[in-house]
């Protein structure tokens, strides 16, 4: 590689780190004041980069909040669907290796950069609502539809009774989730490791007794 080459990728990997130091602190900003209150220059602030750098890496308040969410929510599904690599595959441990994904995407959805996302989202639905269809689209019905693969293999194997993987998939989610928001007060403060525990392992419960090949383990 030559000194021209050398240089041209010091300064490109500089930029990056740059552009995600501006993400993570508007993140920041607009999860603490809301995307109405926030400003560039709040943001400029908080990422400690002149109010024109902004500017020349994303552009516009509007640009950049799309941009935070859109960025800051494919890396929260990257993170999801890592989690589905230790997916059980035979019955042996199928119930211990649910529970083992359920803890991890509890830890996934407590993370508190998703959190954030998701009071953005909702908060900002009437805004933006086409951002809030786009974010579904890319992350979580991305990941619906990895489970629903896994868990209609398992059904296809015997392993368990489901007709609609889909369905399956939205419910297993949903016994998992639904009690997060309330046991974190709407992600505005840390979840207990004992109650993230007993919500995973309850969800699984749960869910092969109404799945399970013999209606339980």
């Amino acid at each position: 590689m030559s000194v021209g080459d050398t240089e041209k990728s010091t300064s490109d990997r500089g930029r990056l780190d740059k552009r995600r130091a501006i993400v993570e602190a508007a993140l920041r900003v607009f999860a603490r004041v809301g995307y109405a209150q926030a400003s560039l220059d709040m943001i400029a602030a908080e990422a400690g980069v002149a109010k024109p750098t902004i500017y020349n890496h994303l552009g516009s308040k509007e640009n950049l909040f799309r941009h935070v969410m859109t960025e800051t929510a494919a890396r929260a599904n990257g993170k999801t669907m890592e989690v589905l690599e230790s997916f059980p595959v035979e019955a042996d441990g199928l119930r211990p290796g649910l529970e083992d994904v359920a803890g991890k995407l509890v830890a996934c959805y407590t993370d508190e950069q998703s959190q954030a996302v998701r009071r953005l989202l909702y908060a900002e639905a009437v805004r933006f609502p086409d951002l809030f269809d786009q974010v579904r689209a890319s992350g979580p019905d991305q990941f619906i539809e990895a489970l629903a693969g896994r868990l209609a293999r398992l059904a296809n194997a015997g392993h368990l009774r489901i007709e609609d993987p889909v369905r399956a998939a939205n419910q297993f989610i949903a016994l998992v989730y639904e009690e997060l928001p309330t046991l974190s007060t709407f992600g505005s403060r840390p979840l207990d490791s004992r109650d993230a525990e007993k919500v995973a392992v309850a969800g699984v419960d749960t869910f092969l007794r109404a799945f399970g090949s013999s209606g339980g383990s």
